[in-house]
């Protein structure tokens, strides 16, 4: 049986020793490479196994000394007797410390910061200005005074309930867009790995069962003129000679909402063929809207074609209304609606006082279909059908109603 190596290099021996592997004795190893390159090795069999671990470089800076290499070697024997496997423990001490890097780096990743990357990639995706400012503004005054600065895997239900709960029943709409923004965020978070668990912003099963639902708060549905007081009011609006009443004339005869109108362009307008196309990117459902436009429509656009070649309904300094501006009107003519109000008027109107059917009236509003498999065979946008019926609906608003008369509903006449 041969004899076991032990010590078998020496100082000088380690700094002359030419390329290739040298014994110490013991599973050490002083390896030297063609380039002069000189490293220590610990060599182990377990389980079957025979296996390499480096200990470092024997040469040069950082180099670690025969006697602390036969330390080492003895380190790892012992280990070895025992079981363990010296690289399967190198890993898991490498990955335990990578991950506490991370968790460090983490810990400074601030709900802000989130919250600005989100916004950044995906704003070009919304509609419009106004959505991508109230993002911005709802996180400025509410949030980020709170939990702006806070790591983001930090933030907990607490934090998100005192922001919402001192605004949950006086602004119950902002409240939830902002739980909502937050949900966003946090979810974010979550699929870059800043934070873990469930997110405390989630309305169903979480929050729902600590703050009342946001319905029995708010005014529901928007706030609308009866539809009998439609004629009376369109007639004191065309007394008015401002563009917001233009303006607001033209969302309730294309029964449009507001953001459709104040962001038209007359790109978008053919008036030999008497259409508005709404293209996708400014549509609530993301698809293409053709609205046929009635005689009085036709008139209010003629009169607004001079005022700018951009805008159908132009600022005094070219640019398009203000998003308030109708609701401003509104607010000074004393009429207790919104101009949102005005798309539920037409769509009572046409439920009780027409014949036309419900798809019609469904896709005058630009309401998809919810029936996803009827949806699937509709290819048509119904057209002509709804030329009459805005037609019919521009008649309607067009007739001051007498006090106390009698209306008869179209639908009888026929």
């Amino acid at each position: 049986m041969p004899k076991k190596i032990s010590n078998a290099l020496t100082p000088l021996g380690v700094k002359s020793a030419k390329p290739g592997r040298h014994a110490d004795g013991g599973g050490l190893y002083l390896l030297v490479k063609e380039s002069g390159a000189r490293s220590w090795v610990f060599r182990f069999m377990l389980r079957g196994r025979t296996r390499d671990v480096g200990l470092g470089a024997a040469a040069g800076s950082g180099m670690i000394s025969l006697a602390d290499a036969r330390d080492a070697a003895s380190s790892l024997r012992l280990k070895v007797k025992t079981g363990i496997d010296p690289l399967e423990e190198r890993r898991h001490e490498t990955a335990r410390a990578l991950a506490a890097v991370q968790a460090a780096k983490v810990t400074e990743i601030t709900f802000k910061a989130v919250a600005q990357s989100y916004i950044a990639t995906n704003e070009d995706s919304w509609r419009n200005d106004k959505h991508r400012q109230q993002w911005r503004n709802t996180l400025e005054t509410y949030v980020y005074p709170i939990i702006g600065d806070l790591p983001v895997a930090d933030v907990a239900t607490a934090h998100v309930l005192k922001i919402l709960e001192p605004i949950w029943k006086e602004k119950p709409e902002t409240a939830s867009r902002i739980r909502g923004r937050i949900e966003t965020v946090l979810d974010a978070a979550k699929a870059r790995e800043y934070r873990r668990g469930e997110n405390p912003a989630r309305w169903r099963g979480h929050l729902a069962q600590i703050l009342p639902p946001r319905g029995r708060l708010s005014r529901g549905h928007h706030k609308a003129l009866p539809y009998s007081e439609l004629p009376n009011f369109s007639s004191n609006l065309r007394k008015r000679n401002a563009a917001a009443a233009l303006a607001l004339e033209f969302a309730i005869l294309t029964a449009a909402r507001t953001g459709e109108v104040l962001g038209a362009t007359w790109s978008e307008v053919d008036l030999d063929k008497a259409v508005w196309t709404v293209p996708p990117e400014r549509m609530k459902a993301g698809k293409e809207h053709r609205v046929p436009l009635s005689p009085r429509a036709l008139e209010i656009l003629k009169i607004t074609k001079p005022l700018s070649d951009e805008a159908l309904f132009p600022n005094d300094e070219g640019s398009k209304l203000s998003g308030m501006a109708m609701a401003m009107l509104l607010r000074r003519m004393n009429v207790n609606a919104t101009v949102h109000g005005f798309r539920s008027a037409f769509r009572d109107w046409a439920a009780e006082c027409t014949s036309y059917a419900h798809d019609v009236c469904e896709m005058a509003l630009a309401h998809t279909i919810s029936n996803k498999a009827e949806a699937a065979y509709r290819r048509g946008d119904l057209f002509e059908k709804r030329r009459r019926l805005m037609a019919d609906w521009a008649t309607y608003c067009a007739t001051p109603k007498l006090v106390d008369a009698e209306i008869t509903p179209i639908r009888n006449l026929a």
